[in-house]
């Protein structure tokens, strides 16, 4: 059995799959960087003397938190409350954490630590989009199973 199916076999070529997983990675995208994107902004505008990682290990558990919470919102409109938290948690932790670890890593090697500025912030969304991108189009494709 191939894990990763060849590019030639048509797998990875699926027009309406690549849609679906961008619109569902998306979702993603926007419940984790206002977890991620809050809490670093809220360290760089108090005085404190949490090092870098332990800011940036905060801003990932509530990337976590805050993309569970949207996503959880997003499918209780189409089933029910305690169905739609199982799902968020269960079909979309590993991009989330994926997403989460490729944001905070691109802002600490493009600013040296755990800081917002406006022209750092295209390139975490950026690698927090591509990250689990190929992963949630394999989900889908493989086992039908979308977030959204």
């Amino acid at each position: 059995m191939q894990f990763i199916p060849a590019i030639n076999d048509g797998f990875w070529l699926c027009k309406h799959t690549w849609k679906r997983s961008r619109l569902n990675t998306f979702w993603c995208l926007l419940g984790c960087s206002i977890g991620d994107f809050g809490t670093i902004f809220t360290f760089q505008m108090i005085e404190h003397s949490w090092s870098v990682w332990m800011v940036m290990t905060l801003a990932i558990m509530n990337g976590l938190l805050t993309s569970i919470a949207l996503e959880t919102i997003i499918l209780s409109k189409q089933m029910a409350i305690k169905l739609a938290f199982k799902t968020a948690i269960g079909m979309s932790f590993i991009s989330m954490i994926a997403m989460e670890f490729a944001m905070n890593l691109t802002d600490v090697l493009l600013t040296g630590g755990a800081v917002l500025t406006w022209w750092v912030i295209p390139f975490m969304l950026l690698a927090g989009f591509a990250t689990p991108l190929p992963y949630n189009y394999w989900r889908l494709k493989k086992y039908g199973i979308a977030c959204h």
